[in-house]
């Protein structure tokens, strides 16, 4: 006699089809730590820096910069230091920081945190182990020289990251940093609708993504600034997102 097959409950068969998709994609579940948690975990014995402000406490938000410098970066710099704001740039080697070396010195000297964008972006998920070791010691190197120091952050290109990286990125000492918030900046010069997307996303915590390389997010800078101060919003750096927790290497952080 031939037997019917029992029917799956929905959520089981909602599992078993995310599993195959997952399995089928290459794809992880990708295990991150929040600012907020690290914070906790940390308790009192941390050893992050806390700058002019302590997250446990006060309303934070970090403002952070993908794939500079580039011509609109000394514009965006003024504008952060007139509205004393600091942020955190994560920056490419490639057509960037080797051709704008006063910019990421200038970045640092105003108390911004200098960050890893890789060399030349490309998507670190798809190249070999050595190749994501070049792609990230090449701006290392490339930074300390002009600052003084190597990254302790890094982003990697679209987000895109999985052990592999984790393992390298704890090798060079680089904890990886995703964000909450982007304005998709890269589809549209419209700066009042970068604006919006902006404030319409940020929360307690947030980490906002932008990139200074496009024609439409500095003009974009004043209001989102002035609008989130007065929600009461304090702007500060990754690191000091964290404290009293220090940012651990091959950790990705998120909100």
């Amino acid at each position: 006699m031939r037997r019917t097959p029992s029917r799956l409950p929905a959520a089981a068969l909602l599992s078993v089809l995310v599993t195959l998709t997952l399995a089928m994609s290459g794809c992880a579940r990708l295990d991150t730590t929040a600012p907020s948690t690290a914070r906790e975990n940390a308790g009192d014995d941390g050893k992050g820096t806390f700058g002019t402000v302590d997250c446990r406490e006060a309303k934070c938000v970090a403002l952070t910069f993908d794939a500079g410098p580039s011509e609109n970066s000394t514009r965006l710099l003024d504008i952060l230091k007139e509205k004393k704001v600091p942020a955190t740039f994560f920056l490419l080697g490639k057509r960037h920081i080797e051709r704008y070396p006063e910019l990421v010195k200038r970045m640092d000297a105003e108390g911004h945190e200098i960050a890893n964008h890789t060399w030349s972006h490309k998507i670190l998920t798809k190249i070999k182990p050595d190749e994501i070791r070049e792609e990230l010691k090449r701006p290392d190197d490339a930074i300390e020289k002009l600052i003084g120091r190597r990254p302790t952050l890094m982003r990697p290109p679209q987000g895109r990251t999985n052990d592999t990286v984790h393992e390298i990125c704890r090798e060079f000492g680089l904890s990886e940093v995703l964000w909450s918030v982007t304005a998709k900046d890269y589809t549209t010069e419209d700066s009042a609708l970068i604006e919006q997307r902006v404030l319409d996303r940020t929360e307690r915590d947030g980490i906002i993504l932008l990139h200074d390389i496009y024609r439409g997010t500095v003009p974009a800078v004043p209001g989102i600034v002035d609008e989130l101060k007065k929600r009461g919003y304090v702007f500060v750096t990754v690191p000091q997102l964290m404290a009293p927790a220090a940012p651990e290497p091959g950790t990705v952080y998120r909100p």
